[in-house]
C-alpha cells in the first residue's frame, strides 16, 4: 500500500470514528396547553408542550386528552429531510462529523386545537338507556 493510500485509509477511519449523528425529536403542542399526549401504543408521553425522540420517518398517531375537552386523535406523516434519503443517510449518520438535529414542531405555532366538551342533558341519556333496556329484555328471553 502506498503512503497516499495509507493516509486516505487513516483519514477515512478517523472520519468514521468521529462519526456524525442525527437527533430526531417531536415537539407536540396544543391549544390550550396541558393536554396529556399518548403515543400509538397508548403510553403517556407527557403534557403539552412535550417533546419525544423518534427513530423513523413515516406515520405517527397521537392522542390528546384534557379535562373539559374532546379527546383528539392526530395522525401525522413525517417526511424525511434531504440528508435522510437513500445512500445519503449512510454518509450523514456515519461519516460526516456533524450532529444533524431534526426537530419537528407538531401542531404548528398555535398547537393542535382542542374542542370544548359538549355537555349533554341527563334526560335524553336516561331515555335512551330505558329504550335499550326494554329492547334487551325482548332479545334475551328473560323477564
Amino acid at each position: 500500500m502506498t503512503a497516499r493510500g495509507l493516509s486516505l485509509t487513516v483519514v477515512f477511519l478517523a472520519a468514521c470514528c468521529s462519526s456524525g449523528c442525527v437527533e430526531r425529536r417531536f415537539v407536540i403542542t396544543s391549544s390550550p396547553p396541558g393536554a396529556i399526549v399518548y403515543d400509538e401504543k397508548n403510553i403517556p408521553i407527557g403534557a403539552t408542550p412535550v417533546d419525544k425522540p423518534f427513530t423513523y420517518y413515516g406515520k405517527y398517531r397521537f392522542t390528546l386528552v384534557k379535562d373539559g375537552y374532546q379527546t383528539t386523535v392526530i395522525e401525522e406523516n413525517v417526511k424525511p429531510p434531504w440528508y435522510q434519503f437513500f445512500l445519503v443517510d449512510f454518509i450523514s449518520e456515519n461519516v460526516i462529523p456533524y450532529r444533524f438535529r431534526d426537530v419537528r414542531r407538531l401542531g404548528g405555532d398555535t398547537g393542535y386545537p382542542l374542542q370544548p366538551l359538549q355537555i349533554v342533558a341527563p334526560e335524553p341519556v336516561l331515555q335512551d338507556a330505558d329504550r335499550l333496556r326494554e329492547r334487551g329484555r325482548t332479545i334475551g328471553g328473560t323477564p
